[in-house]
């Protein structure tokens, strides 16, 4: 063969092989979780095994699905928490509400379902609807059944998280339609305890606390260890209705910053809630009807490394501008 056709062939291949490994792919290991790759690279996990009541604790592992990001430089370890740890119930990135109410078709009241710390409810992955992968992005679609203390499910959840890059950078929208299946129902908790969140490893609260810092709209990068919290007393702009805020810890002796992106159509007020330890979101309450679901958009960036104020406003401005 002519060398010069055999190096072009060569080539050819060899850019073939590059692209390849760089799209993105999932594997699904059925009934327990769903792993993103991107070339080579973990990206995500999704846990949606579903709900096990042979014992308390297999029980707390399974009460609700949520989604793992993997720490840059391995393949096992993530930089989000699991089940254990300081607060079980917190869960990588994760949605539910402590004070769900609602009344169901036989006219009976329940108060209190718990989807967050999943007490008196729980949630239940029931299947995928959807699931692509590409050069460009992956995503999924989760039906999710809101299930009360009764054992009955009194919601339907269509849970969307797409997954792209920039640059090293993994980009995670999340978007979620929770359409009840009773009559009428509300969603309602309080900043520590409702919404839509996300927690850091566990290695941040045992050996890092000291080293989160926040970075907010109005200040810029807080101090190390300090965090400002919704209350009824700090009712305000610097807690209340944010369009974004980031937060900077340590997991694994690399530092990674996450920002929480709001979107302007979600439902207000949107009161935020900050922690030490690695645990950052907003909540909201408001009543929802078949007619009406519950529909919310948000977007998380997350860097190995820091941030500025001005990259994470502009983060923000980007994913509106997408529309």
């Amino acid at each position: 063969m002519n060398p010069l056709k055999l190096f072009t062939l060569t080539l050819m291949a060899g850019v073939a092989l590059q692209a390849d490994a760089f799209s993105f792919e999932w594997t699904d290991t059925e009934g327990e979780y769903l792993d993103l790759k991107h070339g080579s690279r973990n990206i995500a996990r999704y846990v949606y095994e579903a709900i096990d009541r042979s014992t308390p604790e297999r029980r707390e592992a399974t009460y609700k699905p949520f989604c793992h990001i993997y720490h840059w430089y391995s393949r096992d370890q993530f930089i989000t928490k699991g089940p254990g740890g300081k607060f079980t119930h917190h869960r990588g990135i994760f949605y539910g509400f402590s004070k769900t109410s609602y009344t169901d078709r036989d006219g009976k009241k329940h108060e209190n379902v718990d989807t967050w710390h999943c007490r008196r409810g729980h949630l239940v992955h029931r299947e995928f609807v959807d699931k692509t992968a590409g050069e460009d992005s992956a995503s999924f679609t989760s039906l999710i059944d809101w299930v009360g203390d009764d054992g009955k499910s009194f919601a339907e959840e269509k849970r969307t998280m797409t997954f792209s890059m920039e640059g090293s950078d993994v980009i995670v929208d999340f978007q979620s339609t929770l359409t009840p299946t009773v009559p009428e129902m509300r969603v309602d908790g309080d900043p520590q305890h409702a919404g839509f969140q996300f927690r850091a490893h566990n290695d941040v609260h045992d050996k890092h606390k000291n080293a989160t810092y926040y970075i907010r709209p109005e200040t810029g990068i807080g101090a190390a260890g300090e965090t400002i919290n919704w209350s009824a007393k700090l009712d305000n702009k610097r807690t209340r209705d944010l369009p974004w805020k980031a937060m900077c810890f340590t997991v694994h002796d690399r530092r990674y910053t996450v920002s929480y992106l709001d979107h302007p159509d979600n439902p207000k007020p949107a009161r935020y809630s900050e922690r030490d330890y690695g645990r950052f979101g907003s909540y909201f309450a408001t009543d929802i009807n078949t007619e009406e679901p519950l529909t919310v958009n948000y977007r998380l960036v997350i860097h190995q490394g820091e941030f500025e104020a001005e990259e994470v406003a502009k983060q923000s401005e980007a994913f509106l501008s997408e529309e």
